[in-house]
């Protein structure tokens, strides 16, 4: 069987995420600790207790969810994981690429954090508060929601930032445009067109700025080819060069997450199990309903680690842990 490790973006923090990890893990702990060091501020206290207006900025939200996801993969190290030789792939949603290539060694974890914390705020700053919005397109396929981001664009920019499969298409731009985008889905057929409560168009040419930061901020950092491929969130497909990676970034900034072929992708080549690694289950739920043929499996807390480590253990064969074949 082939595994992949996949990683969460925004939406899925909450409060006390990381917490129980902490409590129960040294190798967990070290990792909030230097998070908290890179930022030069206790972001592990807000990850912990709140308040959660303050962890769902962009800004913190950001290297938060990459803190649990690299504190859950140091873990499963620590309890014999070799991720070069056992992980096929890894990938993440948004901010959850920098998670994945962090995972993958591609960049240090002080630099992923400082990294995230400059997109988080390089993003933020991009567009005039109200100036731009999100929405989420249910039920209708993708050709259409491309004919009505195109015809929204009239009078503003408009297009797809997140394709999550099963139905949900996320639409970004400017307010009026994204606003019509979403009238004209309903016409269209869709299921519901929901605005979303987001502070900023994220994956859009808005983004602009953003990107612009992101290319001088990875152009400073030391990187490395990941031990593992990455598929790309704007290919869906394998990527093995650094310098490569992170042209990919930034383009990122302001193009689409294409995660419904990520998945397709892993389904035609061979994966039969995801695991996600982090806060919520929102990776392993797009999963199932992309593709019924692959196990997903969330990893968030201890009890999630020893189930994970007991899988792992009968899929991939850890070191020192005998195999049942039946």
């Amino acid at each position: 069987m082939t595994i992949a490790f996949t990683f969460p973006g925004q939406g899925s923090q909450a409060v006390g995420m990381g917490k129980d990890l902490a409590e129960n893990f040294a190798e967990a702990r070290v990792v909030f600790q230097e998070v908290d060091e890179a930022l030069g501020e206790k972001l592990s206290d807000v990850m912990f207790n709140g308040p959660e207006d303050r962890l769902t900025l962009t800004a913190n939200a950001q290297p938060a969810l990459m803190a649990v996801s690299i504190a859950v993969v140091r873990v499963l190290e620590a309890k014999g994981l070799d991720l070069k030789s056992k992980v096929a792939y890894v990938a993440g949603h948004s901010l959850g690429e920098y998670s994945a290539l962090c995972a993958a060694g591609t960049f240090s974890l002080t630099d992923t954090a400082r990294l995230l914390r400059i997109r988080g705020n390089a993003m933020q700053a991009a567009v005039p508060a109200g100036a731009g919005a999100m929405a989420a397109i249910i039920g209708l396929e993708h050709a259409d929601v491309v004919a009505v981001c195109e015809a929204a664009a009239a009078v503003g920019a408009c297009q797809i930032a997140n394709d999550n499969g099963g139905g949900q298409i996320v639409i970004s731009g400017e307010k009026a445009a994204v606003e019509k985008a979403a009238a004209l889905a309903t016409d269209k057929g869709a299921k519901r067109a929901i605005l979303l409560p987001v502070s900023a168009p994220f994956h859009s040419t808005l983004m602009a700025p953003a990107a612009d930061a992101m290319r001088e901020a990875l152009a400073t950092v030391s990187k490395s080819d990941p031990i593992v491929p990455l598929i790309a969130n704007v290919r869906a497909a394998p990527v093995t060069a650094a310098d490569e990676i992170a042209s990919l970034l930034v383009e990122q900034v302001t193009g689409q997450v294409r995660w419904r072929e990520t998945v397709e992708w892993f389904a035609r080549n061979g994966v039969t199990t995801l695991y996600e690694l982090g806060s919520g289950k929102v990776l392993t739920g797009l999963a199932r309903r992309i593709d019924k043929t692959i196990n997903g499996i969330s990893v968030n807390g201890p009890a999630d680690i020893d189930a994970a480590i007991a899988g792992l253990h009968g899929l991939i064969g850890i070191p020192g842990h005998r195999i049942w074949c039946l």
